[in-house]
């Protein structure tokens, strides 16, 4: 009887889906037990060609090969997700220098502005209006509205986060409204 080696093909099987599985993000969770345990039986394989129990060292050598491979490549996306989630955390928690302004002929104007999910509100008599803030989160911008009274005229709103302009409005107008949404 020929000898076998049913343990180096294991290990060339696993280390071959788990190279397959290991580069799709996500999935790729699958491949580390797969190339971990197709190293193992990989090496136990060769050891086994050279004890003589087994011929098929070209298999087992292949195994180690692609275990190692996937290995590499499943802790290669552990240093990208680590880094995708510290710059999402970093910006997360930047503060932005937000300049809101409002311009305009309309008096008597209603004015929510600042943070998304924590607006503040003024009612102003004449134009022009500005407001310099921090904001945080992930609409730095925050928001800026403006609404003209049952007198109208025209207003203007503009949002510029550190330095760069990301929105403006015009409406004009009874109970017009201008909203200017800085991201």
């Amino acid at each position: 009887m020929p000898p076998r080696n049913g343990i180096g093909v294991t290990g060339f099987v696993l280390g071959l889906v788990g190279l397959v599985f290991s580069p799709i993000p996500f999935v790729g969770v699958i491949a580390w037990p797969l190339v971990i345990l197709g190293l193992i039986f990989s090496i136990i394989g060769l050891i086994r060609v050279k004890n003589g129990k087994a011929s098929n060292k070209g298999l087992s050598i292949t195994g180690i090969a692609l275990s190692a491979l996937g290995l590499v490549v499943c802790v290669v996306w552990i240093f990208v997700f680590n880094a995708a989630v510290d710059d999402i955390n970093n910006e997360l928690n930047r503060t932005a220098k937000v300049s809101y302004e409002i311009t305009g002929d309309a008096t008597n104007v209603e004015v929510v502005y600042g943070e998304v999910l924590n607006p503040l509100t003024e009612t102003v008599p004449a134009l022009p209006w500005n407001k310099e803030v921090e904001n945080k989160g992930v609409y730095k911008g925050g928001t800026l509205t403006v609404t003209t009274g049952e007198t109208g005229g025209s207003v203007s709103c503009k949002i510029t986060v550190d330095g760069a302009v990301v929105s403006t409005k015009t409406a004009s107008g009874e109970f017009a409204t201008a909203a200017c949404t800085g991201v």
